[in-house]
């Protein structure tokens, strides 16, 4: 049985949203393997580095052949460009962001990350990446939705609130830790700087797109030039060599998982659905993450939820869907002013020629 035009066009058209729910997914999953590592002694300085040498070994061979006709040619410019975004969204950003889940929780980090939407609006606006109409319903809605997710990200920061009553004794896995999760102005700060990096990140992925369209070979680039960075700062930080031991099996399992699934696969759809659908989309399901890494953390591991995080969340959550419905209305306007082309130049030859043809009838 043939698939309709018109479904076809649906599922293409739905495609990035069915890639970035997954992706959510896939992050989620990240935190509580990557926890799990660290508590049983993994630096995840090194981590960062490993886990980005495999990214960098997936990616290698399908950019070399899927692209091999394609790739435009490396620059010296073009190379310092992804330098930069190497070190914005692999060894500056991660070690930021890994160091700071020994001063929180799963759950508070995720919710802290939803920050990247805002802030990656904010730039787009001031850079003019990104229109805002105040003066239309869709204009008020980005607004209005970074506001409320500002204020809810405040309310996770500095309101704790009393505890919803853990499943530990239920809960089917338990995760030994041996980090308190006690400093959380010192976790929020690392976490906050790391998602203002992220969001640069994704609009300079952007722009450097438009350059270099090889988005697999742009995927390994940055997954090997980010480790080489990674590993530099991790030799002058951590001077001992058993920090890059790696004997555990959780180790290896979470340097492999994350490093073929999240630096790997995950990075390159990032790239390709910020070209199809532009940086700010790619952040806005970020809340997902902090449904299910919550869901999952209170049923399965027996984390303990508080309130301030449940209250800020759902704020954060309405924010940002209504930028989302914000951005949704402003694809339809587009698509609508794009229904109604200008004139080609041949359809303006034959208007002319129609016109004097008459023109021509008419004199006497």
């Amino acid at each position: 049985m043939a698939i309709e035009p018109c479904a076809l066009k649906g599922i293409n058209r739905l495609k990035p949203h069915i890639l970035m729910i997954l992706l959510q997914i896939c992050y989620a999953s990240i935190y509580f393997i990557s926890e799990a590592s660290f508590n049983q002694g993994m630096n995840p300085h090194v981590y960062v580095t490993y886990r980005h040498i495999v990214g960098a070994l997936v990616m290698f061979p399908f950019a070399y052949f899927l692209e091999r006709k394609g790739r435009p040619k490396l620059t010296l410019a073009l190379f310092m460009e992804i330098f930069v975004l190497s070190l914005f969204g692999v060894s500056l950003t991660l070690n930021l962001y890994f160091t700071s889940l020994k001063y929180t929780s799963p759950t508070f980090m995720t919710a802290i990350i939803n920050t990247i939407p805002c802030m990656t609006f904010i730039i787009a606006v001031i850079l003019r990446v990104e229109i805002v109409d105040i003066r239309s319903p869709r204009g008020i809605a980005k607004i209005l939705g970074t506001l409320l997710s500002v204020i809810g990200v405040i309310v996770i920061a500095f309101y704790k609130g009393p505890a919803v009553p853990s499943l530990q004794g239920d809960a089917p896995v338990h995760v030994g830790t041996k980090s308190v999760h006690e400093n959380w102005l010192k976790g929020s700060l690392l976490t906050v700087s790391s998602c203002i990096l992220w969001s640069i990140l994704f609009i300079m992925q952007a722009y450097t797109l438009k350059r270099y369209p090889a988005k697999l070979s742009l995927t390994a680039w940055i997954n090997g030039i980010g480790a080489a960075q990674s590993a530099v700062y991790t030799i002058i930080a951590h001077r001992k060599s058993a920090a890059w031991l790696t004997a555990s099996m959780i180790d290896l399992f979470n340097i492999i998982y994350s490093g073929a699934l999240a630096s790997g696969f995950s990075s390159f759809i990032l790239l390709w659905c910020t070209k199809e659908k532009g940086p700010v989309f790619v952040t806005i399901f970020n809340p997902l993450t902090t449904i299910f890494v919550a869901v999952t953390a209170y049923f399965l591991v027996g984390e303990k939820l508080h309130t301030g995080c449940i209250l800020g969340g759902i704020i954060v959550i309405v924010g940002l869907y209504s930028l989302l419905w914000g951005k949704e209305r402003d694809q339809v306007v587009c698509n609508k002013n794009q229904q109604q082309p200008f004139p080609t130049c041949e359809e303006l030859k034959e208007s002319k020629d129609h016109v004097l043809s008459s023109t021509e009838t008419q004199i006497p």
